[in-house]
């Protein structure tokens, strides 16, 4: 008997594990389930509580407050299903990493509402026990800011428990005592899927628990669980997956939660060209927790193999948003040959979209191990850092799309006004840097300096013109902008 049960389990373990279509299918079905009243990444904790309350109504959920920020927001947990298997899942434990929070309520939209995914619905529903934890950090979510009041980082509070929002997370953990957890964030767009220019859109962890990287029966459920996740997202982002590096981090919690007994996967939203406001990512981000919960559900992760999870690339930073090649720049009166990498960061700002882009140069020199979500290719042309126009105009309104690409053939990058509010200033239409009279303004190429100058070719003419790092092509009639957000 013992014999035969060997060589069955050894039959398993060399037979191909089958690749379901659920990812797909959600994936194509999501519009039907997209929450429509989070349509960007800046909502607030004030914007999901009427979407908590209304769901109290509806008897497949039980929602509850369960504990408060710092500052007194509400935490709210959301139970549905009534399966014998407990996951749970928190999101935006870092305020400003809400791609999975958007997801949630989309996966809660999806158990709601029957449709053509009934099937895997009602699987999940039936043979597990869903705890959700929409925003832990309301707080830092309020800032869009990664740390909470306390200026805490939570996912390094594990073992100190310093904050309410970590003390919270580890009650519900021993109380729920959960089978499966899903530690949901975001990550920098500047990874990419192995020594690839692939970015690496998803990301996942099955996190050690200790620094000898041991796997036990808990770590390699969510080791499995992740290969079967990822053989359904390559259909999607094929080259576009990757994973964490497995070093142990004593005081995270997805390390210490593993530790405690429960599965924990780690799922990362990383970046995707032409999609600043990761919706996309939503999208890809749904559709893999709906994978996910239907692998639990019918305990199929255990068809796959644990060479799988360690076959899957690891996160590499090496993307910026823009590369300028093999372009010539004179420099303490050397022509030398560059590559030129920039970076854009988001700047909080009273204005309507809540921010403003700044970018800078993060890197001069060889760059052909790196990559860029756009690149130049800059062979034959000259790098001139951009010039300030000399007269200043009454007012934004005074610069005619005509005049600025005038302003930009001529080499300019940077205007004056007179009477500036910023607030009606919108960046990503115009396509010249605006100031006041009195700043002072120096666009040398330097590191980490603002990447606002011109690429000239052989005759002197303008090919090309970077400003704040968006890419403008002086070929086209109009001035073409290039360099689509990747944020």
């Amino acid at each position: 008997m013992t014999l035969l049960l060997v060589q069955c389990k050894t039959k398993t373990a060399h037979r191909p594990a089958p690749i379901p279509d659920v990812a797909q299918q959600a994936f194509q079905k999501h519009p039907a389930y997209k929450e429509p009243a989070i349509e960007h990444r800046r909502f607030k904790h004030e914007n999901i509580v009427p979407l908590l309350e209304d769901l109290k109504e509806d008897s497949l959920f039980d929602v509850r407050v369960v504990g408060q920020s710092v500052e007194g927001r509400d935490i709210y947990l959301v139970k549905a299903g009534t399966g014998k298997t407990k996951v749970m899942l928190w999101s935006q434990m870092h305020g400003d990493e809400p791609t999975a929070t958007m997801a949630l309520f989309d996966l809660i939209n999806f158990l709601q509402h029957p449709g053509e995914l009934d099937s895997v619905r009602n699987q999940i529903l039936e043979k597990t026990t869903l705890y959700m934890v929409p925003m832990l950090n309301p707080d830092g979510a309020e800032k869009f800011r990664r740390r909470n009041a306390l200026d805490i980082d939570l996912n390094r509070d594990a073992l100190r428990l310093q904050s309410p929002e970590a003390c919270l997370l580890k009650s519900l953990r021993d109380s729920l005592d959960p089978d499966f957890g899903f530690n949901l964030h975001d990550q920098s767009r500047y990874y990419a899927a192995g020594n690839t220019p692939k970015p690496a859109t998803i990301s996942f962890l099955a996190p050690a628990f200790d620094h000898e990287q041991t796997v036990n029966k808990v770590r390699r459920r969510a080791m499995q669980t992740i290969v079967g996740m990822n053989k359904q997202l390559q259909q999607l982002i094929p080259g576009q997956v990757a994973k964490y590096s497995d070093a142990h981090e004593p005081r995270a919690f997805g390390d210490n939660i593993q530790k405690w007994g429960t599965s924990v996967i780690l799922i990362e939203a990383g970046g995707y060209k032409g999609d600043p406001e990761k919706q996309h990512i939503r999208r890809l981000m749904f559709a893999t927790i709906v994978s996910a919960l239907h692998l639990i559900a019918e305990k199929s992760y255990r068809d796959y193999e644990l060479e799988d999870y360690h076959a899957i690339p690891e996160n590499e930073r090496n993307l910026y948003d823009v590369v300028v090649r093999n372009v010539r720049y004179k420099d303490h009166d050397r022509d030398v040959l560059l590559d030129v990498g920039i970076m854009m960061d988001e700047i909080r700002a009273s204005n309507e979209q809540g921010f403003y882009y700044r970018s800078s140069v993060q890197e001069k020199g060889d760059m052909q191990e790196a990559f860029g979500y756009e690149e130049v290719n800059g062979e034959g042309l000259t790098l001139v850092p951009g010039k300030v126009y000399g007269e200043a105009f009454k007012s934004v309104g005074a610069l005619t799309p005509e005049r600025a690409r005038e302003l930009l053939a001529e080499g300019y990058t940077t205007v004056r006004v007179s009477q500036l509010s910023p607030a009606n200033v919108n960046t990503l239409e115009l396509p010249l840097n605006v100031t006041t009279l009195t700043r002072n303004v120096d666009h040398e190429l330097n590191l980490y300096s603002d990447a606002n100058f011109v690429l000239r070719d052989a005759g002197g003419q303008v090919r090309y013109a970077i400003v704040n790092g968006f890419i403008y092509d002086m070929a086209r009639e109009k001035p073409e902008l290039l360099h689509g957000l990747v944020m």
